[in-house]
């Protein structure tokens, strides 16, 4: 074969930073501080100077190529910082989900061998336990200047006073092979421990570029752009790269989630695009409907983490004109694998098409390849009608998981999503179902065994099964089923506060109710299906 002439270039993070500080030096960066809520801004160009004071303060403190370092912070601008600095040197950015439990976290961060940690002033008492229980851990630093530090943290460090320790004298980004290790994300550990997802340099970038598609999330220079969706989940959906290579401004919220709160930023920064969860769409229709108040500048919204229902794109659509893009991806996909934009085809659908065809999760991203296959392995027609397992394989997409030998990956080099989907002739993708006895609230996994395992310590708890039920809010909640012991009383409220300290309090189940007994298989596994099934229709109490 011919080889083509071209330059082999590596495909850096670095590399995009250096593309926004000369092409777009004066766009803003618009962040709402953890530590005081005053809302911070400056440019590009202050961006790429102050990264690379983060950069040399990270190799100061001995941070070397290869290292883990985590952090637990909001969508900020020291954190996007610390996205472009860590990978920048070589390093491995390692977010974490502040939601999860203590004992989870420590875990992670054992596993991952994390050198330091990075806090937002929110996070310090959790900085304050953690740290003591990870053997690889040597630095512990909070995200403000002195005068904010914590009296839960004595002994760590301040980010502003390492940032300002360093010369402004030139510091060259180091070049390397583009498959090196850039960032670390783990599952939430919904079937056993938690697994770390490694990307790579080269799948960021070729992550951020189809992010940038017109028929994806389109960015432009022109946009106000703000991430709803935290930079500890996934990157961010890969905003922070993609709107840098786009010259779009950033607005970040910061911890202040409520509808009011993002609202009004949305209207001080002329913000025209976002993405996140449903939830928090939810929260913030709740707010400008109750206040009859509109959005002036706001065009569209990706909506991921779980499905968006049809109900919350209509009103968004049809009262406010803001179109939502219903999006579909996993950890494990960087995320992003499809996103429901409409093709020629669909150009004269009727308003009750549309909508059919905006509650599917929406066509492959270039990149991302798609297939359904039966029990034997089987690839499915995609007819609309045939479902099957869903299975997809990519650049951006893990081929295995961080020092872990477990599965989820086939024999010929596809990864099994867990989920069960149909495609149609045009390449929409819809998921029917779930192979994994999994729930998803307000795009947060919660695993049903962990709580399980927890309510069975209790001594009245003869048996138990958390199945997922539908809530309006939330899109999922636990329901607790329990068969109590003979001779044996427990209340509702007596087994929900038996949770307490045990998971995360978001983890605890919504409802619960009492049987009998449970549906069990041949082999003697519950019956899931079958309890889903007969509480499908289950009512939550009130103001649950």
């Amino acid at each position: 074969m011919l080889h083509g002439l071209m330059m082999n270039q590596p495909l850096l993070i670095s590399g995009i930073l250096r593309f926004a500080e000369r092409a777009h030096p004066t766009r803003e960066v618009v962040s709402r501080r953890a530590e005081d809520g005053a809302l911070h801004r400056y440019t590009y160009r202050d961006l790429a100077a102050r990264a690379r004071k983060v950069a040399k303060a990270l190799i100061a403190l001995g941070i070397k190529p290869g290292d883990r370092v985590a952090t637990i912070a909001w969508n900020g601008y020291r954190h996007l910082e610390l996205y472009y600095a860590v990978s920048g040197i070589g390093a491995v950015l390692h977010t974490i989900n502040p939601r999860l439990h203590p004992t989870q976290i420590a875990w992670i961060m054992n596993h991952a061998q994390d050198t330091a940690l990075f806090v937002d002033t929110t996070f310090a008492k959790l900085l304050a336990g953690v740290a003591p229980h990870v053997a690889s851990l040597k630095h512990g630093v909070v995200l403000c200047g002195r005068a904010h530090m914590p009296a839960e943290t004595p002994d760590a460090l301040s980010y502003e006073e390492l940032v300002d320790a360093q010369e402004d004298d030139a510091f060259e980004w180091p070049e390397f092979d583009e498959n090196i290790a850039s960032c670390l994300c783990y599952t939430s550990g919904t079937t056993g421990n938690p697994r770390g997802v490694l990307y790579s340099h080269r799948s960021t970038v070729l992550h951020a570029y189809a992010a940038l598609m017109p028929d994806v999330m389109g960015l432009r220079a022109v946009d106000s752009v703000l991430p709803v969706v935290p930079m500890f989940h996934v990157n961010a959906w890969g905003v922070p790269y993609s709107a840098l290579i786009a010259g779009a401004k950033l607005v970040f919220p910061g911890p202040a989630l409520d509808g009011k709160s993002v609202f009004e930023l949305m209207q001080s920064e002329g913000v025209t695009f976002s993405a996140g969860v449903p939830t928090v769409w939810l929260g913030l229709l709740q707010h400008v409907e109750q206040n009859n108040l509109r959005f002036s500048t706001l065009k569209r919204c990706v909506i991921g983490g779980s499905a968006a229902p049809v109900a919350l794109q209509q009103r968004f659509e049809r009262e406010f004109g803001v179109e939502i893009l219903h999006a579909w991806g996993m950890t494990e996909m960087s995320p992003l694998g499809t996103l429901n934009q409409p093709i020629a085809a669909q150009a004269s659908e009727s308003e009750d098409e549309k909508y059919q065809r905006k509650a599917k999760q929406g066509r492959g991203v270039f990149g991302v390849h798609m297939r359904i296959v039966d029990e034997a392995g089987k690839e499915l027609p995609w007819d609309g009608q045939a479902f099957g397992a869903l299975q997809v394989r990519g650049p951006w997409i893990a081929s295995g998981y961080f020092r872990s030998e477990s599965g989820a990956f086939t024999a010929d080099g596809w990864f099994d999503t867990g989920d069960v989907a149909t495609i149609d002739a045009n390449g929409f993708m819809k998921i029917t179902d779930r192979n994994k006895d999994v729930i998803k609230s307000g795009g947060e996994w919660i695993g049903s065994i962990d709580l399980e395992d927890a309510i069975m310590k209790h001594p009245a708890v003869a048996m138990a099964a958390a199945i997922a039920i539908a809530h309006e809010k939330w899109g999922e909640r636990p329901l607790l089923v329990l068969v109590k012991k003979p001779g044996q009383e427990l209340s509702r409220d007596e087994a929900l506060a038996f949770y307490e300290g045990k998971v995360a309090k978001w983890w605890i189940p919504s409802d619960v109710v009492f049987v009998d007994a449970l549906p069990l298989g041949a082999t003697g596994k519950v019956l899931k299906t079958e309890l889903r099934a007969k509480f499908a229709g289950h009512r939550w109490p009130e103001g649950v």
